[in-house]
């Protein structure tokens, strides 16, 4: 994703790993792993395909960007997560594609 001011991913990461604690209390056991639901949208922006990811964590996350002044490049933030298991939701159907007629009849 680019970079934003939404906190969730931060906060969820620090669930895994926070330094700001004292030895022994850097992971929040209880509630680190997230159950996620991953769309993937079409070029019209439809819902194509649906997976669901069981009790997710964040191994990676690179928060700050690359910050080299010379270099043309975006800011990113990145997440690799790691899960226990996954499934397709095949109840999602395929999406019926917009269409028009350009010029208008």
């Amino acid at each position: 994703r680019g970079v934003t001011h939404d906190l969730e991913f931060e906060r969820w990461a620090n669930k895994v790993w926070d330094l700001q604690n004292g030895l022994g209390s850097e992971v929040s056991l209880k509630d680190f792993r997230k159950d996620v639901v991953l769309e993937f949208l079409n070029e019209a922006g439809q819902v194509a395909l649906v997976y669901k990811i069981y009790r997710c964590w964040p191994s990676e996350v690179q928060m700050l960007p690359e910050l080299d002044a010379n270099a043309h490049a975006v800011a990113i933030q990145s997440m690799k997560l790691e899960n226990e298991g996954w499934e397709r939701d095949v109840e999602v159907p395929e999406p019926n594609e917009p269409a028009f007629a350009d010029p208008p009849a």
